[in-house]
């Protein structure tokens, strides 16, 4: 129980820190509502904290399966923190925020091609953006995207390598699939199969669809203030962290239903065997 208690504290802490960061990395004149942000914080460290405190699932998945949240948590946590050295090297440059500007303009590059995810989110912008502003968006974009990549290619070692979710032990559906129903909608397994594919579709198609969709609603609405610092961290990192959220989620279930196929196999061989031996 004391085990429980403190691990869910740290977590609660450490997704409060998160949300504070750009906040606490910023110059204080680029921080406005300083209230809303401490606030969102501790609700963020009471939802997590109420969650991983209880033995009994809600809505978090794949909570007693490292290291996929664990992973997610990295990813998003890098994600904000290296966009916010990013746009505070603009005010007070550093020479730490001087290396992470380097390595955004290095990720930029890289992945700044015709029609590529972070050339779309530069287009979605409005044309009186200023230089700056479309500089930023691009470094930030380039950096949260290969991040994100990173994190899916990580995901991918720990399952096809490392056996994920076996090398943890027992894999347990109801804990860490707190919102699937088994008994409902046929088969498991094609179930799992359908839903895996759909996320990882989904998930591929969302940096490509998302500005597309932020483009034509412009027309109708003001778009994401992108020359604040704040919108344009979280915008970015949402972009970025959301598509790779749900295709790990897609891999997961698919590794999932493998499992179970698996040992809906093993089950039919040794029923098979037995017969054969009674017989």
């Amino acid at each position: 129980m004391i085990g429980r208690i403190t691990g869910a504290v740290m977590r609660g802490l450490l997704v409060a820190v998160m949300v504070a960061t750009p906040a606490l990395y910023l110059p204080g004149y680029l921080t406005s509502s300083v209230e809303i942000v401490v606030l969102v914080a501790i609700l963020a460290f009471v939802l997590t904290f109420a969650e991983y405190n209880s033995a009994f699932p809600s809505f978090i998945e794949f909570r007693d399966a490292p290291p996929l949240n664990r992973l997610r948590f990295v990813a998003l946590m890098s994600m904000v923190t290296f966009l916010t050295l990013i746009i505070k090297h603009q005010y007070e440059p550093t020479n730490v925020t001087a290396l992470f500007s380097g390595l955004g303009v290095l990720t930029a590059h890289m992945v700044d091609f015709p029609y590529s995810p972070v050339r779309l989110i530069v287009l979605m912008l409005p044309d009186h953006s200023s230089l700056d502003t479309i500089n930023a968006v691009r470094l930030a974009a380039g950096l949260a995207y290969v991040l994100s990549l990173t994190t899916i290619l990580t995901f991918y070692f720990s399952v096809r390598v490392r056996g994920w979710p076996t090398s943890n032990g027992a894999f347990n559906v109801w804990i860490n699939l707190p919102l699937f129903d088994p008994t409902t909608g046929g088969d498991v397994v094609a179930r799992l199969q359908k839903d895996g594919r759909a996320n990882m579709v989904i998930g591929f198609l969302l940096p490509f669809v998302i500005p597309a969709l932020v483009k034509i609603a412009s027309n109708f609405v003001n778009p994401f203030p992108m020359e604040n610092p704040h919108t344009l961290i979280w915008v970015v990192s949402a972009w970025a962290f959301l598509p790779a959220s749900m295709v790990m989620r897609g891999m997961a279930m698919m590794r999932i239903a493998e499992l179970i196929e698996e040992k809906r196999r093993r089950a039919y061989e040794d029923a098979d065997t037995e017969a054969m031996q009674t017989a």
